[in-house]
């Protein structure tokens, strides 16, 4: 069986919480994109930037590569602080 792209991996429900304004922006975006050529969605729009973002995390904190596989599941709350 081939590999699968990314729009036939199975997705999963994610809770964030974004500034309003941001969140009201990108729903702006896909809505006017939404059609040709662009089709774009708030779900493509959300993955194209964590993806990215990842790229420059991963060049800027770990030498391009991945990150190692996290052994517990994040905890809610205030960030750990430096």
């Amino acid at each position: 069986m081939p590999p699968c792209t990314d729009d036939q991996r199975p997705k999963i429900r994610a809770t964030l919480y974004l500034p309003e304004d941001l969140l009201d922006e990108a729903r702006d975006a896909a809505v006017f994109l939404a059609g040709y050529p662009a089709r774009l969605t708030l779900t493509g729009l959300a993955e194209n930037a964590f993806r990215a973002e990842l790229e420059r995390l991963k060049l800027l904190y770990n030498g391009g590569r991945d990150f190692p596989p996290r052994d517990a599941d994040l905890r809610g709350g205030r960030p750990i602080a430096a």
